[in-house]
């Protein structure tokens, strides 16, 4: 929400407010459809039909105290796959350094 509310934004929402309030006490049921729907729709999104039948349960495993082993090798590491490849630039007349 802005932290500054401008006169047009709340002629607005106050005429939106005053048209929910009047449609609501001269229609019920013409709110209370929609409001249903898309809360069913809003349910079905929220727990789809696929998950009902099962219930999920997760196991968890018993705690096994561990006991020492030999320590872990550090892994060797690799050479790169990368080379270096001369360029063709020659570069007499600019500075080595910059």
């Amino acid at each position: 929400m802005p932290r500054r509310w401008n006169a047009s934004s709340i002629i607005v929402l106050t005429l939106l407010a005053i048209g929910i309030l009047y449609g609501i006490g001269q229609h019920l049921t013409s709110f209370l459809i929609p409001i249903i729907v898309l809360g069913a729709i809003f349910l079905l999104y929220k727990y789809p039909p696929n998950t009902w039948g099962t219930r999920v349960r997760v196991r968890q495993q018993p705690y096994v105290k561990q006991t020492k082993t030999t320590p872990r090798q550090k892994p060797k590491s690799r050479r790169a796959p990368f080379r270096v490849i001369d360029g063709g630039k020659d570069d007499d007349d600019l500075p080595k350094y910059h």
